[in-house]
């Protein structure tokens, strides 16, 4: 089978589960642009915020046409976590290759937990007039996504929702703007490491993801949340173990 056609193939699962989830499915990607395409960690990770701030950035006008988007809260979440995605970025770079993929795995295990969980309490405005805690959870979410280079809509989801007050529908959007900000961000001073990606698989990636999410979008209207969920937890606890299993060898 040839690179680009897994490329178009991954890409369209990742764009399907971003769509239907609203964050969660660009953890897939790392994992597939290493055992699918051949990626160095580092290179798929760096790749994958390309990936993740592009998809996000085309479905984020959808969400905001609808309402759905808090522009300044959304900018304000994430501009709490620019600095540490740089840092995470540059931190990403000089580690082993064997350490980011267990770390990798060890986030996409925490996202396969969170997703078979009870779904979250309902939103509470009160919660909104805790800046301390919406900075913390910021600056978590930049660290993850520079260091990683996940999105981050496994954990920017709860943190909208538990922590700003935001209900499920209004924080799905917003976390949108937030990882779009990160993962540019993190991007910035990941220029260096650009070399090692195949922009020839990368773009059809793209391409099939942003197709993908829209589908993701039609299908989250057919299908109980909560099903689809369940069903890509499970597919990332494979991809969890299979991950700290090869990172142990």
């Amino acid at each position: 089978m040839s690179v680009v056609l897994l490329a178009l193939m991954s890409g369209a699962v990742i764009g399907l589960a971003l769509g239907a989830l609203g964050g969660g499915g660009s953890v897939l990607a790392v994992p597939a642009l290493i055992y699918l395409l051949g990626f160095t960690p580092v290179a798929a990770t760096t790749a994958a915020l390309i990936i993740v701030a592009l998809t996000t950035a085309t479905a984020l006008p959808a969400h905001a046409r609808e309402g759905n988007v808090r522009w300044r809260t959304g900018l304000l979440f994430a501009a709490a976590g620019v600095g540490p995605a740089v840092l995470g970025g540059l931190v990403a770079a000089r580690l082993p290759d064997s350490v980011l993929t267990a770390a990798f795995a060890l986030v996409a295990l925490v996202a396969a937990v969170r997703m078979l969980r009870p779904r979250l309490s309902p939103a509470d405005p009160a919660r909104a007039l805790r800046p301390g805690r919406a900075a913390v959870a910021g600056a978590g979410l930049g660290a993850v996504t520079g260091v990683l280079g996940v999105g981050g809509g496994f954990l920017a989801v709860p943190a909208l929702v538990n922590v700003l007050g935001l209900r499920m529908r209004t924080a799905v959007g917003t976390s949108l703007l937030v990882i779009t900000v990160n993962s540019v961000a993190a991007l910035a001073l990941r220029a260096g490491t650009a070399d090692g990606i195949d922009w020839a698989v990368v773009g059809p990636f793209v391409g099939a993801a942003v197709l993908g999410a829209w589908d993701g979008r039609r299908l989250s209207t057919k299908v109980s949340g909560q099903a689809l969920q369940r069903i890509f937890a499970c597919a990332l606890l494979g991809v969890a173990g299979l991950m700290l299993i090869g990172s142990a060898v």
